[in-house]
């Protein structure tokens, strides 16, 4: 049975394709998540998280952009590769954020619509006794 992905493993996942270099491919990515997590996933083990299709779908967007970056000295290849990292960290996040957005428009809207009063909205949540569940004497 095919190794489930924790959302420690989504993360790893995520920031590896935000530093992909050169072509990406579903079976590429597979191959270069397996040292990092342990296990080989299969391509639809990754396409099922909508987080990794995501920033895979707009890594390979960037990638047929046709920006191809210019050859320079070591030092500023390093940052060259991070500053590419955070960009498309960056622009993963804001569509992520966007998303959320839309999610939370949508639950606001409900709210309204079923008769859902701010005040039952901001009601803090509830207390965990997570004390022992024997009965105290």
């Amino acid at each position: 049975m095919a190794k489930h992905l924790t959302p420690k493993d989504v993360a790893v996942i995520i920031g590896l394709i935000d530093g992909w270099e050169g072509k990406l491919q579903w079976e590429a990515l597979c191959d270069g998540v397996e040292p990092l997590i342990g296990t080989r996933p299969t391509r639809q083990t990754l396409s099922a998280h909508e987080r990794i299709k995501s920033a895979y779908d707009q890594k390979k967007a960037g990638h047929k952009s046709g920006i191809l970056p210019s050859k320079r000295p070591a030092s500023l290849d390093l940052a060259a590769q991070r500053i590419r990292s955070l960009e498309n960290e960056n622009a993963r996040l804001k569509d992520e954020n966007s998303r959320l957005i839309e999610h939370f428009v949508r639950w606001q809207y409900n709210a309204y619509k079923y008769g859902v009063s701010q005040e039952k909205l901001d009601e803090p949540m509830p207390v965990v006794d997570r004390e022992s569940s024997e009965e105290r004497r």
